[in-house]
């Protein structure tokens, strides 16, 4: 009697951490829609600004168009010393990335330059 309640407990924790972990794997997205082989070095002005879990971004206004970068967690930004304070809007600011495969006007930010401080972000 007491294996049976043992298996059932350990199935009943294995079906909950597979549905809502699973939920988790899948809101998060993954790289792999970035081109790594394609670095782009963009310098605009902010328009809009989210340091939001689990990535943050900025909308950026470059000459030609304005493009959605995302950036790290606010968390791995704050302990590199890069503070929401510094990329409010108005801001000028630099940001080195990789473009997003399908999406034209999407960059995930590996660095960025705000005021002379450069920031690395993975």
């Amino acid at each position: 009697m007491g294996r049976k309640v043992t298996l059932r407990a350990l199935l009943a924790v294995v079906t909950v951490l597979v549905v809502f972990g699973g939920a988790g794997l899948a809101a998060h997205h993954g790289w792999t829609g970035y081109d790594e082989q394609k670095a782009l070095t963009l310098t605009g002005t902010v328009k809009a600004v989210a340091i939001t879990n689990p990535h943050g971004y900025v909308d950026l206004v470059t000459k030609d168009k304005t493009w959605h970068v995302v950036l790290a967690p606010p968390a791995r930004m704050q302990a590199r010393g890069l503070t929401a304070e510094m990329i409010k809007p108005g801001t000028t600011l630099t940001v080195m990335g990789y473009p997003h495969r399908e999406i034209g006007t999407e960059l995930r930010a590996e660095n960025i330059t705000v005021a002379d401080k450069k920031t690395e972000l993975r």
